[in-house]
């Protein structure tokens, strides 16, 4: 249930929720967002990218997204056609603009975990799928 107004104008403690799969592919678990805080303007969430696991490709319409990697080691395929590519190291700090397309990724052994701030205060809302884009790193 969304908090009511008068809840909304208070701080407040959350523990993470119960992990679920995301569209994308990967596992996640919201903190901050509209459904646990009200919040009006940004989501604040963990993601688990386990050894081997590929997201799928996505983007986020309207919404920025940054990322801040706590450990593992994760990659990313980005832009119009997934050519462009970052590895995302423990400490590190990725930003992905609104409306750009991306395919995180871990090849490693060890699961990758990731804090994601977005400007979107519902988690799934803004996540539109690009199956068309799915095959287009060849590397992975």
């Amino acid at each position: 249930m969304k908090p009511t107004v008068e809840e909304r104008l208070s701080c407040k403690l959350v523990r993470a929720q119960k992990e679920f799969e995301g569209k994308q592919g990967l596992t996640y678990a919201v903190g901050i967002s509209a459904d646990t805080v009200g919040s009006v303007g940004i989501n604040l969430q963990l993601a688990t990218i386990p050894p081997g696991a590929r997201g799928k490709a996505h983007m986020h319409s309207g919404h920025e997204t940054a990322i801040y990697a706590l450990t593992g080691v994760s990659k990313v395929w980005y832009g119009a056609r997934l050519d462009e590519h970052a590895i995302v190291r423990p400490g590190d700090f990725f930003y992905i603009p609104p409306g750009v397309p991306h395919l995180p990724y871990n090849d490693s052994d060890d699961p990758a975990v990731v804090i994601i701030a977005r400007t979107d205060p519902a988690d799934q809302e803004s996540v539109t799928m690009l199956p068309s884009l799915d095959g287009a790193p060849p590397h992975i």
